[in-house]
């Protein structure tokens, strides 16, 4: 039997400009024969109720049938796509991932998922630092996000500081089967070389 779909809104954020791809568009790189794009909204159908792609280019998703949701804050980056989503979400939590994460894990996300609480923010920490674009956001976060972003400040783990953030431990999340793939993300030809990946002449 199928479990239930969680009651969160599953967002795939592909809202950059890909420089470090050289302008490709990471998410129709085909990691083990498939778009990274479709295999997330595949993911995601079975997790969420809602699946949202936060994109400012919906014509390159029309094929994926889900909902697309563009940036209020155009040129913002992630946070303004984190943003648009929570606006977007028929639910008070999303759980977002970036558009460059070919290996997401059911079980990695319901683990998160699961963390769901009182916080602004559900967001594990990897090595050494924070995966804040694998991460749980509520409609709570919503009037900081905004804030920060009327006032030019862009960059996700500031606006987090202002946030009661739930901090998933790097020793909780290794304990997690799959944490290591579902937490890796291809910003360079040489990272998604390494994953298998490749473009095809369409992409």
């Amino acid at each position: 039997m199928i479990a239930p779909r969680t009651p969160v809104a599953g967002v795939v954020l592909a809202g950059g400009r890909a420089s470090r791809m050289g302008g490709r568009d990471k998410a129709f790189a085909a990691v083990d024969g498939e778009p990274i794009a479709v295999r997330a909204v595949r993911v995601f159908r079975e997790l969420f109720p809602q699946v949202l792609i936060s994109t400012n280019r919906p014509e390159r998703f029309q094929d994926l049938g889900v909902e697309t949701v563009a940036d209020r804050f155009p040129g913002s980056g992630p946070l303004a796509g984190i943003h648009a989503a929570l606006i977007a979400s028929r639910y008070p939590h999303v759980f977002v991932a970036a558009c460059d994460m070919p290996g997401l894990d059911p079980d990695v996300i319901r683990f998160l998922l699961a963390r769901v609480g009182r916080a602004d923010a559900v967001v594990p920490c990897w090595e050494g630092d924070i995966e804040p674009l694998h991460a749980v956001y509520a409609a709570s976060a919503l009037p900081d996000i905004e804030a920060s972003l009327r006032a030019g400040r862009n960059a996700v783990r500031d606006v987090l500081r202002s946030l009661r953030v739930d901090y998933v431990s790097e020793a909780e999340m290794r304990a997690v089967r799959g944490a290591a793939r579902s937490l890796t993300n291809v910003n360079t030809p040489e990272e998604l070389a390494a994953v298998g990946g490749c473009f095809d002449d369409a992409s």
